[in-house]
């Protein structure tokens, strides 16, 4: 009987001690994530893109679960951006949307989408993401860029290609 309850108690406290850890842990996580995070940013902040590209995704890989994780992934395709890594630059955009559909970046991100598609002279799709970001966040910031991006744009590829060489596109 003393058996059975030397055994039990430890279990209990083994519990007790396991539920503590299950406890503090989150607070402790998050404060680490949130340090890592900083820190990354601040590379980011010094223009040192190749190293804060480096940092997110590490950060990512680490705190992949965390509230900071669609901003991580944000940051990430914005080095990426910066970098001329265009096409790397849309897959980390379209992740944050298509992974994070709660998060504050998606207007950002939906924007860069546009952007980096202009960069990569595909102006239909570009066109259909500015019109998005207007479309589905009137009032932003970014709706505002996208405006100017869509007043800017050629009306099409063709007329584009047309203004290139000198002829109209009803030539």
């Amino acid at each position: 009987m003393v058996k059975l309850m030397m055994s039990t108690l430890s279990g209990m406290i083994v519990l007790l001690c396991s539920l503590n850890l299950a406890i503090a842990a989150p607070s402790n996580i998050q404060e680490s994530s949130r340090h890592l995070y900083d820190r990354v940013m601040e590379e980011f902040k010094h223009r040192d893109y190749e190293a804060a590209l480096a940092g997110f995704r590490f950060f990512l890989e680490l705190h992949g679960q965390s509230s900071l994780a669609a901003n991580a992934q944000y940051w990430a395709g914005e080095c990426q951006y910066r970098l001329g890594h265009y096409k790397d630059a849309l897959k980390s955009f379209y992740h944050v949307v298509s992974d994070y559909p709660l998060s504050p970046k998606l207007a950002a991100s939906t924007l860069k989408i546009g952007q980096a598609y202009t960069r990569l002279k595909d102006h239909e799709k570009a066109r259909m993401t500015y019109e998005r970001v207007v479309g589905e966040y009137p009032d932003s910031p970014e709706a505002e860029l996208a405006r100017k991006a869509l007043d800017t744009m050629p009306l099409r590829d063709e007329e584009s290609a047309a203004q290139l060489s000198g002829h109209s596109a009803a030539d």
